[in-house]
């Protein structure tokens, strides 16, 4: 329900006839095939802006022409389009192919979450990106503009390899030393995870995770078929203690972290536990998928090297990417590891999309080849200081007799912990219909009740301190 067609108020036709045949020419054009769930009539009033008895007007005829049914505990639903009436054939049953996909649909509150970010609207105090006026875009036109020549065809398998050498020069400065034929462009970290499941994994494996963690909000393992088991976490970062035992109960085949401003906690694994992690794994024999997409991004003092930059043995597949600094539109990051495992990688990347914008491919390479890169972190790390400090000040006014929080030192996130004994799922609703949109605990790990992932990277400044007071106020209000 995201189109833009709009009623036209100013006609004499009804405004329930005008819904009618709008919802019509869905279902007779296909758009809405036979089984698919009308909205609620409430989220039809909301969307329309009109009373509720008039989408019950319009659902009316369109039941009496036998387009539509209600069925118990099922809602309405498309019963028939004009060509099933008008022949004994039926159409394609695409409820239920849509039901038989291998992958895995998203959760409903990630469902809703996307829905509501299309709405401009919205106070954004859950999203993982940078705020439009954030990112560079005059500077990439300009590196367009500026450009020599341009290469609007594919790239080879691995990607282009100026921007591999770049890359290759770039993570030295993070102590990792990787050549070009080890390291692979892909469109953003989630295809990297995606190539990995598909890749590199058998069905009924195991991966292990930091919980809370990033990878239960997607369904990129769960879908190939594998396990996700979270091992515990403290302010240290990811307990290893554990992993030997858990290997050999659960068929652990491989263990995913994000070390550095971790996601959803902003946590940075320290150094010894880093070490202790690494030796662990080595022990054990488990591959390591280290996802440093928010490295660059710390205020006063770097945090550690990545993992990868002690791994002597190939055992990290280490992704990195622009999409957290540089704009996520870009769709670039890349995964540096053993050459043979960059090669089948490669392989099935060039099975599915034939690679990564050549146009992307150019601009990163170009930013990070002029040094504009360098310039615009310094850049996005003071203004993300100057976000993350306005949000902890309208925390500690606001907040602190409802939740505590961590202090991140980088990254976007703080993760909430709210002392209140409230729904999670009330809190999300009740915000969300006031224009707040959060992202609950559960999101990130099913069984988590208290915490929210705050965001000071999206929203604007007077939208931070708007929805904060506000959500402070609305937490009061479920909690009395």
């Amino acid at each position: 329900m995201s189109d833009e067609w709009k009623l036209n108020r100013s006609t004499s036709t009804p405004l329930h006839h005008q819904i009618y045949e709008y919802l019509k020419r869905k279902i007779i054009n296909g758009e809405w095939p036979v089984g698919t769930k009308i909205p609620p009539q409430r989220d039809l009033a909301q969307k329309f802006q009109v009373n509720r008895s008039t989408i019950v007007y319009a659902l009316g005829e369109l039941a009496a022409d036998g387009l539509i049914m209600s069925r118990a505990g099922s809602g309405t639903i498309v019963a028939n389009n004009t060509w099933s009436l008008l022949t004994a054939a039926p159409p394609p049953d695409w409820i239920s192919y849509v039901k038989s996909g291998a992958y895995h649909p998203n959760i409903q509150i990630i469902q809703e979450i996307n829905a509501a970010e299309t709405d401009p609207a919205i106070i954004r105090l859950g999203t993982g990106e940078l705020a439009p006026e954030l990112l560079p875009t005059q500077k990439i036109k300009q590196i367009f503009h500026s450009a020599d020549s341009l290469s609007l065809g594919y790239s080879e398998p691995k990607g282009s390899l100026y921007l591999r050498e770049m890359i290759s020069k770039y993570i030295k400065s993070k102590g990792i030393n990787a050549s070009p034929p080890s390291i692979m462009i892909v469109s953003g970290a989630l295809q990297a995870l995606q190539l990995i499941s598909v890749g590199l994994l058998h069905r009924g494996s195991t991966i292990f995770h930091e919980t809370p963690s990033y990878l239960n909000s997607v369904h990129v393992f769960q879908s190939a078929g594998m396990n996700l088991l979270g091992i515990p976490m403290d302010q240290k970062g990811m307990q290893a203690h554990s992993i030997g035992r858990l290997k050999r109960q659960h068929n652990g085949a491989l263990l995913y972290s994000i070390p550095t401003f971790h996601n959803p906690t902003g946590i940075v694994m320290s150094s010894d536990r880093r070490t202790e992690l690494l030796q662990t794994c080595k022990k054990e024999s488990i591959p390591i998928i280290e996802d440093d997409v928010y490295g660059d991004l710390w205020f006063e003092n770097p945090p550690p090297h990545p993992l990868k930059s002690m791994d002597e043995q190939g055992q990290i597949l280490y992704i990195g990417g622009m999409s957290k600094t540089l704009g996520p539109g870009l769709r670039i990051g890349w995964i540096v590891g053993p050459e043979p495992v960059i090669d089948r990688l490669s392989d099935i990347k060039m099975q599915t999309d034939y690679g990564s914008s050549s146009l992307s491919q150019f601009a990163v390479a170009e930013w990070l080849s002029s040094g504009l890169y360098e310039e615009h972190l310094a850049e996005i790390r003071a203004e993300l200081l100057e976000r993350r400090n306005l949000t902890i000040n309208i925390l500690n006014k606001y907040f602190k007799d409802l939740s505590t929080w961590n202090v991140p030192n980088g990254g976007f996130y703080i993760w909430l912990t709210i002392n209140k004994q409230i729904s999670l799922h009330q809190l999300f609703k009740k915000a969300l219909k006031e224009g707040i949109l959060i992202n609950p605990g559960n999101v990130y790990d099913r069984n988590n009740q208290n915490h929210l992932r705050l965001s000071y990277s999206f929203a604007s400044i007077d939208q931070l301190k708007k929805g904060l007071i506000r959500l402070a106020q609305i937490i009061q209000e479920l909690s009395s």
